[in-house]
């Protein structure tokens, strides 16, 4: 016997949950893929300084967003399914898979709120290695010249947040991207810290947003996937 009134409609209601759940799965697993791709990121992260890699902890996170949307397509797939057949079996595996999410989600929360300006100090301390070696003799043996001038060319901007950086436009311009004219290379070059701020934190930001509107419908999800099956488990009795 299938269930009735106001359980009916939480039925319907956890369905369309479900369903705005496996859409934010894929939006998720979608932007993630972009974040992989994007040109700005993929061109510095994959650079390489003499043996060193550029730091890859942003890649890691990536990494862990594209699995998570996967999941949570598969989840909300389980989710529509267990509402729609009533099932009590898959509405409280579902239920399960829900609490496990949402704990790794506020464990990665927490982490990345703890480590959300690493990834950009991991970066600006790898251009400036490479920064030194660019003005030194040396950085012909350890490639550090082509490595600021991908950094330079990606960003468009040149030099750190130093005052060597500042007065860098000048005396090497071969280093900076080319501009017009000379006041214009000299006063409009942003410096590349600031640059490598802005890349990281605004990418940041977007996750946190979609992570916050994701543990929203989480936490409705598991209550109504549980006053769904408790109806169906009283249905069943009478």
């Amino acid at each position: 016997m299938g269930v009735e009134g106001c359980t009916k409609c939480i039925k319907y209601l956890l369905f369309v949950f479900n369903f705005i759940f496996w859409l934010a799965g894929g939006i998720i697993l979608g932007v993630a893929l972009w974040l992989r791709h994007d040109s700005q990121t993929t061109n510095i992260l994959y650079l390489q300084l003499g043996d060193k890699q550029a730091p890859n902890t942003f890649y890691v996170g990536i990494y862990i967003l594209i699995a998570v949307g996967a999941v949570m397509m598969f989840v909300g797939f389980l989710g529509c399914y267990g509402a729609i057949q009533e099932s009590q079996c898959l509405l409280g595996t579902f239920f399960t898979c829900l609490v496990i999410l949402f704990a790794c989600e506020v464990a990665a929360g927490i982490w990345g709120f703890v480590n959300k300006d690493q990834i950009a100090k991991d970066v600006k301390q790898f251009y400036d290695q490479a920064f030194q070696q660019a003005l030194m003799a040396e950085s012909e043996t350890n490639n550090g010249k082509a490595v600021v001038k991908t950094f330079h060319e990606t960003l468009d901007c040149c030099g750190p947040d130093t005052a060597t950086g500042a007065v860098t436009p000048l005396w090497r311009d071969d280093l900076c991207p080319k501009k017009d004219a000379f006041l214009k290379n000299l006063f409009e070059s942003s410096n590349c810290h600031k640059k490598i701020d802005e890349l990281f934190s605004g990418k940041l930001y977007l996750i946190g947003i979609a992570a916050i509107v994701v543990a929203v419908i989480m936490i409705f999800e598991m209550i109504l996937s549980m006053v769904l099956c408790c109806g169906i488990r009283n249905s069943s009795v009478y």
